[in-house]
């Protein structure tokens, strides 16, 4: 068994491995740490794991350097699921004995592994920090859109036709990012939280190429609603979706997420994810109603030091303080500084 990190003439060896995974997802695609090394400047690492010239394991890194801190090895920034690919748990443990040498010559203070399998061997004599309050919602899709409209339930199409009759229409627009971002950018403004840089949303929709696509909706001329599909295989995920305030009452939401799922089950998709959630909250709810069924993301962080950068949420006072104050920024102002912040939180 040969462990040995890659370079980019290894790409598609990788990037083959993990479109025959059945655990793999879109973020595990070699696109996604290179959008984010060019994006942010943070280094990457692809472990690949070999036997007899086959591979048979991978796990891509991404190390996140903090201002006055030890780096932390990250295993995927900006995602929910990352962590290590492998045929059989002994390929597993191979990655990680390897991972956490390299984390540990490179002085980091911790290694993030963030999965949904609970197959995580704590066989390490090193302290690890379990995080299980998040799941990712999934749906299985119908083999057309026609199989998928008929099994909604009469109140959700009813909001489907409802944005519709509200003159509103979903275009795939791939080539027009910076729309996208005019939309993305104004809503997390609106949210009150840092939004990534331009320059990420566009190195994601390069180093993708075929397997990504951007979503639009229109109320005539003007973008309201917009989001991002990244495919592996024949399942989605759907990293980022956003609308502007003032016009949900029009319910482009619903027209978008129903634009996309059209969209994959008429090209073979399978399954849908739509991303992270907290059981009973309003991005759960959303997402159930199509649906979707949790599955829990399973979060392990490896210590190499007592003194490890923190990112747990501030205090509901705390944070509702700092995302007024974010809120009231001009939009150019927020997008200057907001992917300054946006990159070192690796959520």
């Amino acid at each position: 068994m040969n462990i040995r990190p890659i370079t980019d003439n290894d790409r598609s060896i990788w990037d083959e491995y993990v479109h025959s995974h059945p655990d793999a997802s879109p973020y595990h695609l070699y696109g996604w740490m290179v959008a984010v090394e060019k994006a942010y400047n943070f280094g990457k690492i692809g472990l690949v794991a070999e036997n007899d010239g086959r591979v048979v394991g991978v796990l891509p890194l991404i190390i996140l350097k903090i201002p006055f801190c030890k780096p932390v090895f990250v295993s995927l920034p900006y995602c929910d699921v990352g962590s290590t690919l492998a045929e059989n748990e002994m390929v597993e443990e191979l990655l990680l004995a390897e991972a956490i040498a390299m984390a540990q010559k490179a002085g980091a203070s911790a290694l993030d592994l963030r999965s949904s399998l609970p197959n995580f061997s704590e066989k390490q004599a090193l302290p690890v920090e379990k995080t299980e309050n998040k799941v990712r919602m999934l749906l299985e899709l119908q083999t057309s859109s026609d199989e998928l409209w008929n099994g909604f339930k009469s109140k959700l199409r009813s909001q489907i036709r409802k944005a519709e009759k509200n003159g509103l229409r979903f275009e795939i627009a791939n080539k027009k990012t910076d729309l996208f971002y005019d939309v993305f950018s104004q809503n997390m403004r609106d949210l009150g939280s840092p939004v990534h840089s331009r320059k990420m949303i566009k190195e994601v929709v390069s180093q993708f190429g075929d397997c990504a696509e951007l979503g639009l909706v229109f109320k005539e001329n003007l973008p309201i609603g917009a989001g991002l599909i990244l495919r592996v295989g024949n399942k989605v995920s759907i990293p980022w979706a956003s609308t502007l305030r003032s016009h949900n009452r029009l319910g482009p939401n619903m027209l978008l997420y129903w634009g996309f799922l059209q969209y994959a089950s008429d090209n073979g998709c399978t399954l849908f994810d739509f991303g992270r959630s907290t059981r009973g909250e309003g991005t759960y709810r959303f997402k159930a109603q199509w649906g979707a069924q949790p599955q829990p993301l399973i979060w392990n962080r490896i210590l190499f030091t007592g003194t490890v950068p923190t990112e747990k949420e501030p205090t509901s006072r705390n944070k509702e303080i700092i995302a007024g104050m974010w809120r009231k920024l001009p939009i150019p102002v927020a997008n200057c500084f907001g992917p300054l912040v946006r990159k070192y939180i690796s959520l």
